[in-house]
């Protein structure tokens, strides 16, 4: 059955083209907070394997939102690492850095995530995509804050 929302099959393509890019970032992000959450070590150790469980779980929400925006406008949602690898424009850590170093990619990667919700917004904004632009509004909010909190821990 076709798509009638009041967007274009293009515009609903680029725009979940955009999507499918920040779902990739937040799995990323998500893969890199939860092992940083199993391996951190050091006098910190409590505070940021509790923050770090809890931006964890918020980017687990995040995925599934993200990918069901993507279907809701037709298009089929990345779903392999394969996939994400090629759409992320965050790097994966396969050691155990200090906790220090740690933080410092977090924030590195909570900030490219926004970035990747702001360059989708003009896309959004131009086929009047509200949802997607809800969607990404809520998304920079979240991630800047964290980024920022993540952040203070260095200071």
């Amino acid at each position: 059955m076709e798509i009638n929302i009041g967007l274009s099959a293009d515009q609903r393509r680029e725009i979940a083209g955009g999507l499918a890019r920040l779902l990739a970032d937040s799995y990323t992000l998500y893969l890199k907070t939860h092992n940083f959450h199993w391996n951190v070590t050091g006098p910190m150790f409590q505070t940021l394997h509790t923050l770090f469980e809890t931006q964890y779980t918020e980017l687990a929400t995040a995925v599934d939102e993200i990918a069901e925006r993507i279907r809701a406008l037709g298009e089929t949602a990345p779903g392999s690492y394969q996939q994400f690898a090629a759409l992320s424009s965050i790097s994966e850590e396969t050691g155990v850095p200090a906790a220090e170093d740690m933080i410092r990619q977090l924030v590195e990667g909570q900030e490219a995530v926004a970035r990747t919700a702001r360059s989708i917004f003009p896309a959004a904004d131009a086929a009047g995509d509200e949802p997607t632009a809800d969607l990404l509004t809520q998304r920079m909010q979240i991630h800047e804050k964290n980024a920022w909190m993540l952040r203070s821990l260095l200071a």
